[in-house]
C-alpha cells in the first residue's frame, strides 16, 4: 500500500509539473511577468523624470559682502558700517527652456516606440516558440507510436533470431528503424525542452506549458489569409511598424535637438538686486542688477553642426530602413506564399490515406503478406514523411507570424 501511495504522490506531482494553457493564457501571463518587458517600461518612466527635469529652472543665487578690514577706524570685520547682499536669477533667453522640454518630450515619444516594438518581438517569440513546442510534441507522439509498435516487433524478432526461425540480418535491419526513430525521439526530446524553457522565460510560469489547441482553432490558421496583396501588405508595415516609425521619429528628434542647440547661443540674462550699506552713492542703497555674456562667438557652434550632421544621418536611415522593411515584408510574404502552396498540395484524404495504408501495412507484415524490405522501407518513408508534413504546417504559421511581426496590425483573416 505505501508503495501504491507513493506511486501516486509521484504521477501527482509530475502532473502538477506541468500546465496546458492556451496562446492567450500564455500572452496574459506574458504581460503581467516577463521580465525583460518590465524593465523596459522603466524607459518610459526616466523618459517622463527627463522631461520634469526639463521643466526646472536654475536656483537663484544669493551673495552677500562683509567688510574685512576698516582701514580709516583700523577694525577688522567691521560688519556694522559696512555689508551689502545681492539675489540674482538666470533668465533662459531665445526659448531655451521651450526646446528642452520639447526634446525631452521627444525623447519619451521614442522610448514609447522603442517599447512597443519589444513587445512586438517578445509576443512574436512567444507565437513562434509556442506554436514550435505544439508541432514537436505532435511530432513526439507520432514517433512514440510508430516505436511502440516496432519495439514489439524487434522483440519478437530477437526471439526468433535466437531460435534460428528469421536471419540475423532481419533482425538488425528492424534494428535500424528503431534506432532512427530513438534518434529522432532525442531531437524531438531536446526541442521540447528548449521550447519549454523558453516559454517559462517569456510568460514567467515556471511550470511546464502544453500548448492547448483544438484542431479546429489549428485548421483555421493553416487556411487563413492575408488582406491584401505584397504590395498592401508593404503598406500598411510602413505605417504600422514601430521600428521604422521610430526610425521617422529620429528626424524629428534631432531637429528639435539642433533647435535646442542653437537657442543655446543666445546669450542668457541675469537678473537681480542688490542692496549695500555704505558701499555705493547712497546709504542703504538698493540697486537693478543686469549681466548678460557679450556674444564675441557662438560658444556650441560645434554642437549645432553635430545636430544638423544628425539630421541628415537619420534621414538616410530612414530611407535605408524603409527599403529593409519593405524587402523583409516581399520575402516574408512569397515564403508564406510558396509553403501555403505547398501544404495546400496534400489535401485531407491524402493525409487519410497515408494512415489507411500505414495500418494496412502493419497488418499485412503481420500477416506475412509482404516482405520485412518492403515493410522497412515504407516505415523509413513514412517516417520521414510524418516529420516533414508536421514541419509544412509549422512553416505556414511560422511565416504568418513573421508578417504578423512585420507589419503589426491584423492582416490575416
Amino acid at each position: 500500500m505505501n508503495k501504491i501511495a507513493g506511486l501516486f504522490i509521484i504521477i501527482s506531482s509530475l502532473m502538477t509539473a506541468q500546465q496546458r494553457l492556451s496562446l492567450l493564457e500564455c500572452e496574459d501571463a506574458f504581460q503581467k511577468n516577463n521580465l525583460q518587458l518590465l524593465a523596459e517600461q522603466y524607459s518610459i518612466n526616466m523618459a517622463d523624470a527627463d522631461i520634469l527635469q526639463a521643466k526646472i529652472w536654475d536656483l537663484p543665487q544669493l551673495s552677500g559682502q562683509i567688510n574685512v578690514y576698516n582701514p580709516q577706524d583700523r577694525k577688522v570685520f567691521d560688519v556694522g558700517h559696512a555689508k551689502g547682499a545681492q539675489v540674482t536669477q538666470l533668465i533662459y533667453m531665445g526659448g531655451k527652456k521651450k526646446n528642452e522640454i520639447a526634446f525631452a518630450k521627444s525623447n519619451k515619444e521614442l522610448a514609447q516606440l522603442q517599447f512597443s516594438q519589444l513587445l512586438v518581438d517578445l509576443k512574436a517569440q512567444l507565437h513562434t516558440t509556442y506554436y514550435n513546442l505544439y508541432y514537436e510534441r505532435l511530432k513526439l507522439e507520432n514517433t512514440n507510436r510508430q516505436l511502440g509498435y516496432m519495439n514489439d516487433l524487434l522483440a519478437a524478432y530477437k526471439v526468433q533470431s535466437a531460435k534460428g526461425n528469421v536471419s540475423l540480418k532481419d533482425e538488425v535491419r528492424l534494428q535500424n528503424i528503431v534506432i532512427q526513430l530513438n534518434n529522432d525521439k532525442a531531437g524531438i526530446n531536446k526541442n521540447i525542452f528548449d521550447y519549454e524553457q523558453d516559454l517559462k522565460v517569456l510568460t514567467g510560469v515556471a511550470d511546464d506549458i502544453e500548448p492547448q489547441l483544438s484542431e479546429s482553432d489549428v485548421k483555421d490558421m493553416l487556411a487563413a489569409q492575408p488582406f491584401g496583396d505584397e504590395a498592401e501588405l508593404q503598406k500598411k508595415a510602413l505605417e504600422n511598424n514601430a521600428d521604422y516609425r521610430y526610425t521617422i521619429k529620429l528626424i524629428d528628434n534631432s531637429r528639435l535637438y539642433a533647435q535646442w542647440q542653437k537657442s543655446l547661443n543666445v546669450p542668457d540674462l541675469n537678473l537681480g538686486a542688490g542692496w549695500d550699506q555704505n558701499g555705493g552713492t547712497f546709504k542703504n542703497e538698493v540697486n537693478l542688477l543686469v549681466g548678460i555674456p557679450l556674444p564675441l562667438w557662438k560658444s556650441n557652434k560645434g554642437n549645432v553642426e553635430k545636430a544638423s550632421f544628425a539630421i541628415q544621418q537619420n534621414q538616410k536611415n530612414v530611407d535605408f530602413q524603409k527599403l529593409n522593411l519593405e524587402t523583409q515584408v516581399q520575402a516574408a510574404y512569397r515564403t508564406w506564399k510558396i509553403q501555403y502552396g505547398q501544404l495546400s498540395e496534400i489535401k485531407s484524404e491524402d493525409l487519410n490515406n497515408r494512415e489507411l495504408v500505414y495500418n494496412g501495412m502493419l497488418n499485412n507484415f503481420r500477416k506475412g503478406n509482404i516482405s520485412l524490405i518492403e515493410f522497412a522501407d515504407f516505415m523509413d518513408s513514412y517516417r520521414e514523411a510524418s516529420l516533414q508534413i508536421y514541419d509544412m504546417k509549422n512553416g505556414v504559421i511560422q511565416a504568418a507570424e513573421q508578417l504578423n511581426q512585420l507589419v503589426q496590425t491584423k492582416i490575416f483573416y
